[in-house]
């Protein structure tokens, strides 16, 4: 990269000589994009001469033909699950303060690999992503815009799990304690809220067929959800308990492995205004993990396997129907590390029937409407906001660049530069 200030005290930074992936799922096109405070300002889709109004407040890169593309949003992020790539956690509990200071480790590793947006599928806290978010928002910390939410909410169970979300007071069963638990994470500062709508044959095998919630459960969790502000979540593989979810207002599903007819009519008749997050990247790395001796996958490998090949089916038939299907999810296991997210979009494209340009509109555009301002976030368009990564090589041929972070150039955040490209000159 070539960068030229032409004032130290720049208030506008024009890339140039860029090739551009707006999000929009058009192909790249060679142009400039200027940003000013937080905002992009212009797009121009030739390679024109820069204003001479600009040349004496602008900081000017030379991508060298680069591609700049909107920041990615991760649609199923849990920061509070410990590994990642840069310190592997063998054991998925922590103390309080490790596990405070290794959620904002993992907030910052999202950004080193271009995701500028993260919308919380639960924490293994009460109150811990609310106080990153505002750590992150005040400037206080590096991560990406944050959604938070709260422990993941499911029934008491006589089980041995040892993957324990966390604890509530009002954590039994009823429609009173659905409601009290969902107002009390809104009080104070979750933005959305979890329910394990379904169980999860990973962790106990043979129980994503069965339901934990009933309906009067979940028309009262959505009816506190309403009054109090806040956004549902779904964690839901059986039919039922998809159809329980979109039934109940829920605005975002993860998995739906078993989704049936009925269910898929339901979720294209709300989908202007429901998300589904299947989580494939999880599943494939269970399926590629060797375990040490003395650890037995076959129960979830074997599960595992039936969960892909359902998806295959499943995801292309999802988005015929127009439902908005979005990459990323349970990052943060022993075998899923953060900074591992990428590898979502390559099986969206080996597996699941996207192009690269499908998959990467997911992760942008599709994304920015998870975060709900999609008016204003995930693509580079003018007045959008200066959410934005360079990557290096053709990621719109080519989505494993980003799972390389030598290959992102650049990362910018709120008109900020988390990454600045690098001078060579």
């Amino acid at each position: 990269m070539r960068i030229t200030d032409l004032n130290t005290e720049f208030q506008m930074i024009i890339f140039k000589n860029v090739r551009i992936f707006d999000g929009t799922g058009e192909p790249p096109f060679a142009g400039v994009v200027s940003v000013k405070e937080n905002r992009i300002v212009a797009v121009s889709p030739e390679d024109t001469m820069i204003g001479a109004d600009f040349a004496v407040e602008a900081q000017v890169i030379d991508c060298e033909n680069a591609i700049l593309m909107p920041g990615m949003v991760d649609s199923h992020a849990h920061l509070t699950w410990p590994s990642s790539v840069e310190r592997p956690v063998r054991e998925m509990s922590m103390p309080p303060e490790e596990l405070a200071l290794t959620a904002a480790r993992n907030a910052r590793i999202l950004l080193d690999y271009g995701i500028t947006s993260a919308y919380s599928a639960g924490a293994m806290s009460k109150r811990l992503e609310i106080y990153l978010a505002q750590q992150i928002e005040s400037g206080g910390l590096p991560g990406p815009r944050f959604i938070p939410s709260s422990i993941e909410k499911e029934p008491p169970s006589g089980d041995d799990n040892t993957f324990n979300p966390g604890q509530s007071e009002h954590q039994l069963s009823g429609p009173e304690e659905i409601r009290a638990f969902i107002k009390e994470c809104a009080e104070f500062g979750a933005k959305s809220v979890k329910l394990l709508i379904s169980g999860e044959s990973q962790l106990r095998p043979g129980t994503s067929f069965e339901l934990q919630y009933s309906d009067e459960e979940l028309r009262a969790a959505h009816e506190q959800a309403l009054e109090s502000g806040i956004w549902l979540n779904g964690h839901a593989h059986a039919a039922e308990a998809v159809k329980l979810g979109v039934r109940n207002g829920f605005r975002m599903l993860y998995h739906c492995t078993h989704a049936d007819e009925e269910a898929l009519d339901l979720l294209e008749a709300r989908k202007n205004d429901i998300f589904v997050a299947p989580a494939i990247g999880v599943i494939q790395a269970m399926m590629d993990f060797a375990p040490p001796p003395g650890m037995e996958l076959t129960e979830q490998k074997a599960d595992g396997q039936m969960v892909l090949e359902r998806h295959r089916e499943l995801i292309p038939e999802m988005r015929r129907r127009g439902i908005r299907v979005l990459p990323f999810g349970d990052y943060g296991f022993p075998f899923n590390p953060h900074g591992w997210q990428a590898r979502d979009l390559e099986i969206f494209v080996t597996q699941m029937g996207f192009t690269p340009i499908d998959a990467l509109v997911a992760a942008t555009k599709l994304g920015g409407e998870l975060m709900d301002m999609g008016n204003e976030l995930g693509m580079i368009k003018p007045g959008y906001l200066a959410d934005i990564v360079l990557v290096k090589g053709d990621v719109t041929q080519d989505v494993t660049l980003l799972q390389d972070k030598n290959n992102i150039v650049a990362v910018m955040k709120d008109g900020k530069f988390h990454k600045e490209p690098r001078s060579q000159n």
